[in-house]
């Protein structure tokens, strides 16, 4: 059957990285003029295919954005750029929030004819919320309170658009944790497993929800279909874990390696975070574990809902973290990560 997106124009940006090259492999699957925003220095490595177009975006300045992007028209723009990690908490608001506000101002002033624009966002607009137990879902209507420079960007970013007085459709999607293959922070996970060690802090329950890339795609497209202007979606594959059983996963994928598993108090994670934060200001190398992971790592309440995205986008996950762990392992190990 011929995909409703065949022969559709679309710009993904941040298309060079983890998920944006996921969505672009999807996009030249469902026949689409695919267009890969990308910067001078991006890798490419995982944009081989030949149909793929490019081109450089700078998301810093929005009079750039409108000649870069002068005599395109676009059916749909999937937003995927943006930072997890910095170094300076003010390079999170500048890619994450101002970055975005370039690009949307660009369009709107290009009067883009869009059909759909997905922002892709992140449950940590909410932070540490609904963590007395037992455990709910974190809801749509619950008041966001971001408690990482990284949640905060994200957020602004958000409200920003909520404001617009033009109309521009906009759907903006909120994963919760996504893995999978070319994923390089859970990675880390697997390689310190493999080497026989692994690290978990807190002794209070930890309720914890994942979402595989593919899932995530999955979304992006059923959004650039369906989605509502103006609405906000949690994923998540649905269920909810609890905090070892991603790596007793990833452990019985490397097959059973011994191991010795850390449980350390919150302080000792604290403390951790605070050196890895100051060693990346001297050493100008971004540290996995640095402040904004503090509080990641502290969280204790990571569900989410997400029947508003089943019921009005159609979405269904279709990779449990079993499977979802088997595949993305199986990637480390053929592409000589693991």
């Amino acid at each position: 059957m011929q995909a409703k997106t065949e022969g559709m124009k679309i710009l993904v940006t941040g298309a060079s990285g983890f998920i944006g090259s996921f969505i672009v492999e999807e996009a030249l699957r469902q026949g689409m003029e695919t267009w890969a925003a990308v910067r001078g220095s991006s890798s490419r490595q995982f944009l081989k295919d030949d149909r793929i177009h490019f081109i450089e975006l700078n998301l810093d300045s929005q009079q750039d954005l409108q000649r870069q992007l002068a005599g395109h028209e676009f059916d749909y723009v999937v937003h995927a750029a943006g930072v997890t990690k910095c170094l300076n908490q003010d390079d999170f608001f500048r890619v994450n929030t101002e970055g975005t506000k370039n690009l949307v101002l660009a369009l709107i002033e290009l009067k883009m004819p869009l059909r759909r624009f997905v922002y892709i966002s992140s449950l940590s607009v909410f932070g540490a919320i609904r963590e007395q137990q037992p455990y709910t879902e974190i809801l749509e209507s619950d008041t966001p309170q971001p408690n990482t420079a990284y949640g905060k960007s994200k957020l602004e970013a958000e409200r920003w658009l909520d404001k617009l007085t033009v109309p521009f459709p906009y759907v903006i999607l909120r994963p919760t944790g996504v893995y999978g293959p070319r994923e390089r922070d859970y990675f880390l996970m697997a390689k310190s497993i493999k080497q026989h060690s692994d690290f978990a802090v807190g002794y209070k329950r930890q309720d914890i929800t994942f979402v595989y890339v593919q899932d995530v795609v999955q979304a992006v497209f059923l959004a650039c279909e369906k989605g509502q202007t103006g609405r906000k979606y949690f994923l998540s594959d649905g269920e909810v874990y609890q905090s070892t059983t991603f790596s007793d996963l990833i452990r019985e994928e490397l097959g059973h390696p011994w191991w010795i598993r850390i449980k350390a108090p919150i302080w000792v994670l604290r403390i951790v975070t605070w050196v890895g934060d100051k060693w990346g200001h001297l050493t100008g190398k971004i540290s996995a574990l640095n402040n904004d992971k503090y509080h990641i790592l502290k969280q204790r309440n990571w569900r989410c809902d997400i029947t508003p995205a089943r019921k009005e986008l159609g979405y269904e996950p279709r990779y449990q973290l079993k499977e979802g762990t088997r595949l993305t392992i199986k990637w480390y190990k053929e592409n000589g990560w693991l």
